[in-house]
Parts: C-alpha cells; structure tokens; sequence
C-alpha cells in the first residue's frame, strides 16, 4: 500500500501531521463485547466504523493503523458479531461494530446484534463519530439509510466513508461525491465533509486520519 507524503504546504492542514503520528502508534486488539454488558470501560474518545457486510471495514481498521493484519478481513457476510475494540493510546478508541445487510444470518442474531448496536449508540456517552463506511461502486443504498436513520434519531454524529474509491473511473468519481452528498444533505447528525478512499492505493486516509485528529483534538 502507498499513500502520498502529508501536505506541507504552510497552509495544509496542521492536523495531518497529527493524524499520520496518531495512527503510526502501536494498535493493538483490546477486547470484543457480543453484548453491551461486556463493553470496555469508557476511555478517552470513541470513533466506531459502521457498514454493511464486506463494504471493507476490516480492510480499512488496517489502512488506518498501517498493521496488514490488526482486523481479519472475510469473504462471509456477517462474520463479525461482535463490537470489536482497538486502541494504541487512552485518547483515542477505535471500534469496528457489527457489518449490517447480514444476508446469510440467521433472523434472531440480526435482532440481537442489532439491540447492542442500539444500546450502544444511545448510551456510550464518549462515542465521538460513526464513519459509515459506503461502497463507492454503489454508492448509499435504502439498507445505509436505514443505519443513517437510526445515527440521526440517537443524535450521534456521523461522517460518510467512501470505501474502494480506486475501482470508480476517474471521470466518475465526482457524481459519486455528489450523490452521496446530496442524500447526507437535510440529515440532522450528518457530517458534511465525506472522505473517499481506497484501502488499496491509500488514497484519502492522510485526509480521515486528520479528521480523526481533529475530533478527538475537539472532544477532549
């Protein structure tokens, strides 16, 4: 994987060089909770990654941290059943939430991970953001915005993802930008800044890393 140097440019972002640091830290594994009475305890902030199964959550947790294996990566659908915590330092928390769209689970697990996605959301006071991870080939789908309904009744901040950006042609990614920013448009908890990136080449994690920064930079 390679990525651009930071922009060092005296205008660029100063919280580019923060994220690159942040993020270069030693990530380890902290714990995984099948039900909200097993969460960590609280701890400096919070950023919890949502999207639907094989959207390339996984592939993006080990982007972001630059370790090839941190998170598992699958080709099943539904395999993380679990919200699955990672930390490299007690400021910042990252936590990898159950992929929705569980094409291939079985109707009573869907509804008990969904009941501790919900309990979580609603009650974990020191959750930062949700970055929803969308698949940028397919853009935001009545699935994505019913996970976007729920961020929005709980009143919990969340910014759009755009996962695989590198298999958009070049001349269509704007329209994908577009539209993704046309549906976050009028929703009340959105973000307005969407980050396209490709977990392959790299591209705009300099850019999630610093907003990541940012966040935390704000919350603490």
């Amino acid at each position: 994987m390679t990525e651009r140097a930071p922009d060092t440019a005296p205008d660029a972002d100063p919280f580019l060089e923060t994220g690159r640091l942040m993020f270069a830290a030693d990530w380890q594994f902290i714990s995984a909770a099948p039900t909200i009475e097993v969460l960590p305890p609280m701890q400096g902030v919070e950023v919890a990654l949502a999207g639907r199964s094989n959207v390339g959550k996984s592939s993006l947790v080990n982007a972001l941290t630059g370790r090839k294996a941190l998170a598992r990566t699958s080709v099943t659908p539904g395999r993380t059943q679990e919200l699955i915590f990672f930390r490299a330092q007690p400021e910042l928390t990252l936590v990898d939430m159950p992929g929705y769209g569980f094409a291939k689970a079985p109707k009573d697990k869907v509804e008990a991970w969904t009941r501790t996605i919900r309990a979580y959301l609603r009650g974990r006071v020191n959750l930062g953001r949700v970055f929803v991870l969308i698949d940028a080939r397919h853009g935001i789908k009545p699935v994505d915005e019913e996970i976007l309904d729920l961020l929005d009744k709980a009143a919990v901040s969340y910014a759009i993802v755009l996962t695989k950006i590198d298999q958009v042609k070049p001349t269509a990614q704007p329209q994908v930008l577009a539209e993704a920013q046309e549906k976050i448009r009028r929703r009340a908890a959105a973000y307005p800044e969407i980050f396209p990136t490709s977990s392959n080449t790299g591209e705009g994690f300099p850019e999630l890393r610093a907003a990541i920064a940012r966040l935390v930079s704000e919350r603490l």
